[in-house]
């Protein structure tokens, strides 16, 4: 949250009447109700079988204060068939490439899919390529040195094809597969940091509609429960989200995705891809295809952690401006950060990196009596309250923030708090 920029254009002050002897200064967070598309960076290409040095198709994001690292699945100076991993500042500029691959016969892989960062090591999975050709899990430092690559896939029971990114819990990380494993449906997998102690968490089966496997994302954990989305998935196999114990047990479909999109208006999305994230109670994803309209390119969408509340926050077309199939997404606060994998000509046709705000619940302020009565929506915009935090301070040079203690009751869908007037100047906001 930019506290600075919210003090200067959001701060108001609530004169009591004299009796009370107080002042109340109020700042409200999450004024935004409407969502903003911003096109952060374009990608240019010249396929077929030509190079491309800034890459193409971004596929994967990850934030780091004000820089993301990213993976575009095709281009970069060694060959179309390849792909890059790249940085670039938050506002769109300072667009700086970090690594090359080589294609597949080289051994370092080709088409990168997804990216982890910790500390100043980015961590990532590559679809093909390596050894064994079967695909590879990678280690870059945030500089562009130090390529390395910790474990290349067999093919066999261990699976190939990893085509999504990673989530690390302690030295372990754990991805997807999209085929091989036991029964050649694809793997939830767990390898160390440094290559060893590789093992498979679960191999999906055949061909149950529940469970018949093929493309999965980077799973999120949270306590010992992993959340995932499967591309060819679900009771229509137009995808699902997921969810499993990190012990490979209590594998559950939260959502089923719809085959057939409506040409009439805003739909159920098919063919979900590849990335989830969390906050709070709220599961942000996207899919490749759907929403609505015969141009249908993606959406993309929030769903609760049980499964309910799907909505869909943005629907591409192909035939727009934007372009169309966003992969990636990373949340800032109120800001989604994306990337589309096909561009429009008009953008150079390489896919494009982009931004889209997201409503934010509205912080509301009275007096009663003695009282302060401080309310916002327990759902706004399709979302709950989740992640949010009442917090007052008595100064605002400098602000020192602390959490309400009074706890909040739950009135016609209103999230209330009461505060006795102490006759001291407050300032409350929301805080994410």
């Amino acid at each position: 949250m930019s506290s600075a920029k919210l003090m200067k254009t959001s701060i108001k002050n609530l004169v009591l009447p004299p009796t009370l002897g107080a002042v109340l200064g109020l700042v409200l967070a999450g004024q935004a109700t409407a969502q903003t598309f911003t096109i952060l960076h374009t990608f240019t290409t010249s396929y077929p079988n030509q190079t491309n040095n800034g890459g193409a198709s971004p596929d994967s994001l990850i934030l780091s204060g004000n820089t993301l690292y990213g993976t575009t699945f095709l281009g970069g100076t060694n060959g179309w068939n390849a792909g890059t991993v790249f940085a670039i500042n938050t506002d769109g500029t300072g667009y700086r490439l970090l690594h090359d691959f080589f294609g597949a016969g080289l051994g370092q892989g080709r088409y990168p899919l997804g990216l982890l960062l910790s500390g100043n090591t980015l961590y990532g999975t590559a679809e093909q390529g390596g050894t064994n050709g079967a695909g590879t899990v990678f280690a870059i430092n945030t500089d562009g040195t130090g390529f390395t690559n910790l474990y290349y896939f067999t093919g066999g029971s261990d699976g190939f094809t990893p085509d999504a990114g990673l989530l690390l819990a302690s030295n372990t990380l754990y991805g997807t597969a999209y085929a091989g494993g036991n029964a050649h449906y694809g793997s939830v997998f767990a390898v160390n940091i440094d290559g060893t102690g590789f093992t498979n968490s679960y191999n999906f089966t055949s061909p149950s509609p529940f469970d018949n496997g093929t493309g999965f994302s980077c799973p999120i954990l949270t306590g010992n429960t992993l959340y995932g989305t499967a591309w060819d998935q679900g009771i229509e196999s137009a995808g699902s989200v997921f969810k499993i114990n990190t012990d490979g047990t209590g594998f559950t479909n939260l959502y089923n995705f719809n085959s057939v999109p409506s040409f009439t208006g805003p739909s159920t999305p098919v063919e979900i891809e590849p990335l989830l994230i969390l906050s709070g109670d709220n599961l942000f994803g996207t899919t490749t295809y759907g929403g609505y309209g015969t141009n249908d390119g993606g959406t993309v969408f929030a769903i609760k952690t049980d499964g309910t509340g799907f909505t869909n926050l943005y629907v591409f077309n192909n035939a727009n401006t934007f372009g169309a199939s966003p992969y990636a997404l990373i949340l800032a606060g109120n800001t989604l950060y994306g990337a589309l994998g096909e561009g429009t000509s008009i953008l150079g046709g390489g896919g494009t990196i982009f931004s889209l705000t997201l409503p934010a619940p509205q912080l509301t302020i009275t007096a009663s009596a003695t009282n302060v009565i401080m309310t916002w929506p327990t759902n706004y915009g399709g979302f709950d309250d989740s992640g949010y935090t009442l917090q007052s301070t008595s100064n605002l040079a400098p602000a020192s923030w602390s959490t309400v203690s009074n706890a909040s009751v739950v009135v016609d869908g209103q999230n209330v708090v009461t505060n006795p007037m102490s006759g001291t100047q407050m300032f409350f906001r929301l805080n994410q």
